[in-house]
């Protein structure tokens, strides 16, 4: 498989995992906002970002202060 393909592959299921790990858990953000993410998307300027139930808008997953622990 061509090294592009690869890194592709593994960005595609690393994304998988974190909407696996993140989609239902209750978060807070630094911001204070706080609530349940309804969903994860991967944007090209800022990565990694989540949208919280109840909240308008898209986070930087940078920005969880604190997570529901299993």
């Amino acid at each position: 498989m061509p090294t592009a393909k690869v890194r592709a592959s593994t960005i595609l299921a690393e994304f998988e995992q974190a909407q696996t790990e993140l989609v239902g858990q209750a978060v807070i953000l630094t911001d204070g906002k706080a609530g349940t993410v309804e969903g994860v998307w991967l944007d090209e300027l800022h990565g990694l970002r989540i949208a919280i139930r109840g909240h308008d808008g898209k986070w930087p997953v940078s920005t969880i202060k604190l997570a529901q622990s299993d």
